[in-house]
């Protein structure tokens, strides 16, 4: 490599990225394969995705009408040999499905090598959770029409071209309020989406929107007017980040105005006095903001320091967190700061019932942070608690000693998904120390899990597979 001239080092890394592209398509390929091995028991053992709307959870299959339906355990373990969460796994299987049973002009593109298997899946995507769902028609006119143009389609061309399919095919209900030279407003594009799951370094999150033109211009200007107002009670930060603070103090009915009182009179000043020592607030509000985080401090937190001072984790994003961030956040006022005992998390606690006391969750939560399963990132505050060991409700009454007792040594966090694959498959799990646990699927992969993520453990010779146990 060290003696390639330019041409030829323009030649391999054109050679590299076909060979990248090429393992992509060849990936899609084998996941559908895999699929093809997997059929579901009952339409209730089918993978779905679980969507949140309106404060409920629905769900919505992985790939859209006509494709086969997958059982739902076999994407955990696809999931794990790739190194990717089960979401993902199952995103990787709808997407090849979907191009395979519903886009076969597409398919057959990305097989040639004339499509980038990455473009063919944002394609699946959109198509598989369009709203309404497309038919097996729609589905393919957008093919024949995106297959025609080599998948060169971006976005705002792609949600238009199912707007079309929706309302070629008659699959959205009639609007008596939109325009019929405008027929592909029937999907409407309004949105505003925060990434909770993404923090930065900095201890923020992304925020995308799409608004009305009127409720766009009204969110401008109230912004610009907050960060004017900031600029003139003395802030010095840039335009940018006033504008995000000012953006904050919309959604607390602008907390930040409370510094307009800084020119209250006297008297006013006066009949506050008795509020102000009782630490109440003067205007008799109650606290903005509403919003929980879960902020660990240590003196050295996993034995990391850092050159900017004291810092801690935030459970949120599962991130580093500086003292001085946590300050400027609660310096705003009506905030409410709630400080918990600590919690040993090398003491050994147990109790003789089956339910977990709340000491004890709380500290199976901060010492696992995540649900345990390998590459799932779900937060352990919303996970399960699981008995490693099965719990055997019958032990005391038959005399026998518990054999999978509550204590901190057999617990461990869970989400709903991947206990319930614990409980009902052939995948097993022991923690071999304090928050580190070992993996075996049910072909014989292992995988190791600890604060610090997974890692593969290369098996030497696989078990045969067991058998799942029945429900």
């Amino acid at each position: 490599m060290q003696d390639l001239t330019a041409s030829d080092l323009l030649t391999a890394i054109r050679d590299r990225r076909r060979d990248e592209e090429r393992a992509a398509a060849d990936q899609l390929v084998l996941a559908a394969q895999w699929a093809d091995l997997h059929p579901p028991e009952s339409i209730h053992d089918a993978a779905v995705f679980s969507i949140p709307a309106g404060g409920r959870e629905h769900e919505e299959p992985i790939a859209g009408e006509g494709c086969p339906l997958v059982a739902e355990f076999c994407v955990a373990e696809l999931g794990s040999v790739l190194g990717v969460s089960t979401t993902a796994a199952k995103k990787l299987i709808g997407h090849a499905l979907e191009l395979r049973h519903r886009l076969p002009r597409l398919w057959a593109q990305v097989y040639a090598g004339r499509v980038p298997a990455w473009r063919a899946r944002a394609v699946a995507e959109t198509t598989i959770h369009s709203c309404p769902s497309l038919t097996r028609e729609a589905a393919a006119f957008v093919d024949a029409q995106v297959a025609a143009v080599a998948g060169k389609v971006g976005p705002a061309q792609l949600d238009r071209l199912v707007a079309e399919a929706i309302k070629r095919y008659d699959l959205a209900e009639p609007d008596p309020t939109a325009d019929p030279e405008d027929g592909w407003l029937h999907v409407d594009p309004r949105h505003a989406s925060i990434d909770t799951q993404d923090v930065h370094y900095a201890g923020t999150m992304r925020m995308e929107a799409e608004l009305g033109i009127a409720d766009a211009l009204d969110v401008d200007r109230a912004l610009a007017h907050g960060a004017a107002t900031l600029k003139a009670l003395g802030s010095t930060e840039s335009l940018n980040v006033r504008r995000a603070k000012a953006l904050g103090d919309l959604a607390r009915t602008q907390t930040a105005l409370d510094l307009h009182t800084q020119g209250v009179t006297a008297a006013e000043s006066t009949d506050t006095s008795t509020d102000s020592d009782t630490g109440a607030d003067p205007q008799r509000l109650p606290a903005a903001r509403e919003v929980v985080l879960h902020v660990h401090f240590a003196a050295n937190l996993d034995g990391l320091s850092t050159v900017f001072g004291p810092t801690g984790r935030l459970e949120e994003g599962q991130r580093l967190v500086l003292l001085d961030q946590i300050k400027s956040w609660c310096a705003d006022t009506r905030t409410r700061v709630t400080i918990k005992p600590v919690i040993d998390l090398d003491a050994d606690l147990a109790t003789e019932a089956y339910k977990v006391p709340d000491r004890l969750r709380e500290q199976v939560i901060l010492r696992d942070r995540t649900c345990v399963f390998p590459w799932c990132t779900r937060p352990a505050r919303r996970a399960d608690i699981d008995h490693i060991i099965p719990h055997d409700p019958d032990a005391a009454a038959e005399g026998r000693e518990q054999p999978g007792p509550t204590a901190t040594w057999n617990l461990a966090c869970l989400c709903r998904f991947h206990h319930r694959l614990k409980t009902h498959s052939a995948w097993r799990y022991a923690m071999v120390s304090a928050g580190v646990f070992e993996w075996t699927s049910p072909h014989g992969h292992r995988y190791r899990r600890d604060h610090t993520g997974t890692s593969s453990i290369d098996p030497a010779d696989p078990p045969g597979i067991p058998r799942p146990r029945r429900r």
